[in-house]
């Protein structure tokens, strides 16, 4: 009687929403080093914050590659996933943001950085918006992370290229920006509106409105000096419309069980911070200092938070980060599955067991 060899489980990629982790961070660090400069503080805190989201950035991309050497799901059938695709937008918007802040002290290894960063977003957000013309996306997988590549990427870098000496660039990647900031909340709306809800770890992706008010209005001023105008006004009052709305979501929130997606939710509350401390300053008003440290520690303490609770859900749960990334894909598939005749994105010739999801 011959024995038989127990199979072994594919190894599944991580999901590309992890890669919000890396965003979160550097979000931090923008928003302290608006902090350093409005209180000539040390430099030290957002000195140590950038390290660590530069360190955390080049972990993540590894570790992605790392694991998809070893997966039978290619990163092409990953890109097309229609709940995971966009996010990868966010390793070229880091990208441009580390390389700004390297400019400051070593100017050309940052302006390299920011180059090929903001090349690769380019190429990307072009061929995801081809990829988005082939018709084989469905409403119900349209979420907050699809305005990453076409929204937050193209603010980022009009941002960027203002820092860096390129007014050009910078006025027509604002332009990008904005376009299909107006497109795509439309679209994006309208999917929560007449649509099943989001599953639950993709819900906090929802927090994604607060970004382009506050991302717009950081490079608005990285393009015009930062004083009281028409744009910058209107985009402060878009932003504050914006943190309505999330303070009536908070009871939706409130009711969400902690996942690795929670991550979504700290780039948005950062750029939002930032942009509001930023107005603070500019205003002057008795008691402003308070208010500016205020929010900063409110956004610094769920940062933390959500960072403290990631540590605990992959050290405690059985199996650790890759049990943890199994709620994410779980979202991830739930998003994907339609009521209509639309074919699947992955390649039918090989079933793709990456994404297998095993309880």
């Amino acid at each position: 009687m011959t024995e038989r060899t127990p199979t072994k489980r594919a190894t599944p990629r991580i999901p590309l929403n992890t890669l919000a982790i890396s965003f979160g961070i550097t979000g931090l660090a923008s928003l302290w080093s608006v902090m350093t400069a409005a209180f000539e503080l040390s430099v030290a805190v957002p000195a140590v914050l950038w390290t660590v989201a530069g360190v955390t950035w080049v972990w993540l991309i590894t570790a992605h590659l790392v694991r998809g050497a070893h997966s039978p799901e290619t990163l092409l059938s990953q890109l097309k996933h229609p709940a995971q695709g966009p996010i990868a937008a966010i390793v070229p918007t880091v990208g441009m943001l580390l390389g700004a802040e390297l400019y400051l002290i070593w100017p050309s290894g940052g302006f390299i950085l920011a180059l090929v960063a903001f090349l690769a977003a380019v190429v990307f957000a072009g061929w995801i918006l081809a990829f988005w013309h082939t018709g084989h996306l469905n409403p119900e997988a349209f979420h907050g992370a699809y305005l990453l590549p076409t929204v937050a990427s193209p603010l980022v870098a009009s941002a960027v290229a203002a820092r860096l000496g390129f007014p050009l660039v910078a006025v027509g990647a604002f332009a990008v920006g904005v376009f299909f900031w107006a497109v795509l909340v439309t679209v994006l709306l309208s999917r929560l509106a007449f649509f099943p809800p989001l599953p639950d770890p993709l819900t906090p992706t929802l927090a994604v409105l607060l970004a382009p008010p506050a991302v717009a209005g950081a490079a608005w001023f990285a393009m015009n000096g930062r004083h009281e105008d028409v744009v910058a006004a209107s985009l402060l009052g878009l932003l504050a419309l914006m943190a309505v709305v999330q303070l009536f979501l908070l009871g939706i929130y409130r009711r969400l069980p902690f996942s690795l997606g929670w991550w979504s939710f700290t780039f948005p509350a950062a750029s939002a911070g930032a942009y509001a401390i930023e107005w603070t300053e500019m205003a002057a008003f008795p008691g402003w200092e308070v208010v500016a440290f205020a929010l900063a520690g409110c956004v610094s303490a769920l940062i933390v938070a959500i960072a403290i609770r990631s540590l605990f859900l992959v050290s405690s749960v059985h199996r650790g980060i890759h049990r943890a990334e199994q709620t994410l894909q779980r979202a991830d598939d739930a998003a994907q599955r339609t009521t209509g005749t639309r074919p699947p994105l992955r390649e039918e010739a090989s079933p793709n067991p990456g994404i297998e999801l095993h309880r």
